[in-house]
């Protein structure tokens, strides 16, 4: 766990001066707090030694007055310091998270359940605040507080400086005591919510097949048993917060009582020094309150922590080369002596594949379902990596080039090219961020959908709906096919572009590839062809090597 927040710390060093600065106004806004009893408790013990209450205390509120105004303040600018400096912190995170992600996710992160990744990215994220706003910044004003208390009555009563503090020391020590013990509690509500998320979001990803197969009362009692289990993993979680807080209760009422005893043992001298004892110790109390939670918000920031960094450390399915290629000029194609196989224990996908596809070719690759058409896709874009042979670029092996070059040259429309629930010109410069408006007009005019955007009232602006509803399936593909246009890829990988549609949206759908994909290198993936595609070669994979055919 220590090594799991040491790197979350690591990961937020950009932010190290916001955190910082929030640690350190809270350590202010405590000791103002220590520092305003301190002189309360001065007055009053002045007023009793001298029997003139009142006016000791008119001296001592001289000095009371800023404080008075100064502590809210400081409460106020901490709040505001320590949360900007956490959001900043957490959004880092996530956009690390993000980016490993992309790097993993084609050979997949293991992650068997619908939920599970939603929670490492949001949860597991968000349960990462509890590091410094619920742990590092209290235990810094706690600290603050301990020393301060210490070092004011050391000057006044070294004795009772030593009673008070050394209860309050050892509160101050809750959090890493209570924090190994809690993980393992944390690390069980981190799996439930998990568990429960699934249990609600598998159900509905499948909403037909579950209504279809009467399942509904399954899914129900499925998402009850996670979530008692929820209940149930937090409950113990509660159980050791509520033993933490009982503990810091109990250390600091032994420094209350322990600086009344003083002043009962010490006589009228020693009165004075136990009143300020006494309002020093309720000035800690209020900052170590939160000790105890502390040590929770540790678990829980460890546990969320492991999990995150378990799927961001997943192995890469493609290394990057150690000392990347020069980008080529060229962008011809040739695979050579190709074998892969997705497993070692599972049949190869290719053995001694060759293929090549010259500068403006157009390949049309036949086969039937697991012959291996859409795994050479994920090959010629680097989503795979092939265990013997070579896949050349312009004259380059594609193993030595950095991915984002491969996929510069290479982009790829598959029958499942997602449109997202944002407008039309933002799910188009996906392909092209700095795409003019001008520029995504005729990449929807050479897809055949352009006028279909322009009868809409918003235009480019027209928000697609999840997974493109707000469209036919054949608008769909056709959109898709207009933000594959845009990228500018000189080689285009077809994989089932019109699987799906009607026959007669298939065969418009084809036509449009045909003139669209003009002047770039094509190749269509299929398992037939209906005559008017017009490749310039047809081959065929069969047990894992790719032969010529006529059609």
């Amino acid at each position: 766990m220590r090594r799991d927040l040491a790197r979350v710390l690591l990961l937020w060093r950009s932010r190290w001066g916001w955190l910082i600065a929030g640690a350190l106004v809270a350590m202010a806004a405590a000791l103002a707090g220590v520092a305003l009893l301190a002189f309360a408790g001065r007055g009053v013990s002045e007023g009793l030694r001298t029997g003139v209450l009142a006016g000791a205390a008119a001296g001592s509120l001289v000095l009371l007055r800023p404080l008075i105004f100064l502590r809210p303040g400081g409460k106020y600018v901490e709040r505001l310091l320590t949360h900007a400096a956490t959001f900043r912190a957490l959004a880092d995170t996530r956009i690390w998270f993000f980016r490993r992600l992309a790097e993993r996710l084609p050979g997949g992160l293991g992650l068997k359940r619908a939920g599970d990744l939603l929670g490492r990215l949001v949860s597991d994220v968000e349960a990462l605040d509890g590091l410094y706003l619920r742990a590092l910044v209290p235990a810094c004003a706690a600290l603050a507080v301990v020393l301060a208390t210490a070092a004011i009555l050391g000057v006044m009563a070294p004795a009772l400086a030593a009673i008070v503090a050394l209860p309050l020391a050892v509160a101050l020590l809750l959090p890493p005591l209570l924090a190994p013990g809690a993980a393992q509690a944390a690390e069980r509500v981190a799996e439930a919510q998990s568990g429960l998320r699934a249990a609600a979001v598998d159900p509905l990803l499948g909403l037909e097949d579950t209504l279809a197969a009467n399942a509904e009362p399954r899914a129900r009692t499925r998402l009850s048993t996670a979530a008692e289990a929820l209940v149930a993993a937090q409950q113990r979680l509660a159980r050791r917060s509520a033993w933490g807080g009982a503990a810091g209760s109990v250390l600091a009422q032994v420094a209350l009582l322990g600086a009344l005893a003083y002043g009962l043992a010490g006589g009228p001298a020693a009165v004075g020094a136990a009143v300020v004892g006494l309002f020093l110790a309720l000035a800690a109390s209020e900052s170590l309150a939160a000790l105890p939670r502390a040590g929770i918000a540790l678990a829980a920031a460890g546990a969320g922590a492991r999990r995150l960094f378990e799927a961001a450390d997943t192995a890469p399915p493609v290394a990057a080369p150690a000392v990347p290629a020069p980008a080529p000029a060229g962008h011809a194609l040739k695979v050579q002596g190709l074998r892969f196989s997705w497993a070692p224990d599972r049949e190869p996908v290719f053995e001694g594949l060759d293929l090549d596809l010259p500068e403006g070719g157009r390949i049309a690759l036949l086969g039937a379902s697991g012959a291996g058409k859409s795994t050479l896709a994920a090959l010629l874009l680097k989503l795979a990596a092939p265990a013997e042979g070579r896949i050349l670029l312009g004259g380059t092996d594609i193993a030595a080039l950095p991915h984002d070059v491969v996929r510069e040259r290479i982009a790829c429309l598959t029958q499942d090219a997602r449109l997202f629930d944002d407008s039309i010109a933002a799910n188009l410069r996906l392909a092209a961020p700095d795409a003019s408006d001008d520029a995504l007009w005729r990449a929807l005019d050479r897809a055949g959908v352009g006028e279909v955007v322009r009868a809409l009232p918003d235009g480019l602006d027209t928000r697609c709906g999840e997974n493109g509803a707000r469209f036919s399936g054949g608008q769909g593909r056709r959109l898709a096919l207009a933000r594959a246009l845009l990228s500018p890829a000189r080689i285009l990988i077809l994989d089932e572009p019109a699987a799906g549609l009607d026959p007669s949206a298939e065969r418009a759908f084809l036509e449009t590839l045909d003139s669209a994909t003009e002047g770039r290198s094509v190749i269509l993936i299929a398992h037939r062809l209906l005559g008017v595609e017009r490749p310039t070669r047809i081959l065929r994979l069969i047990g894992g090597r790719a032969i010529h055919a006529m059609g």
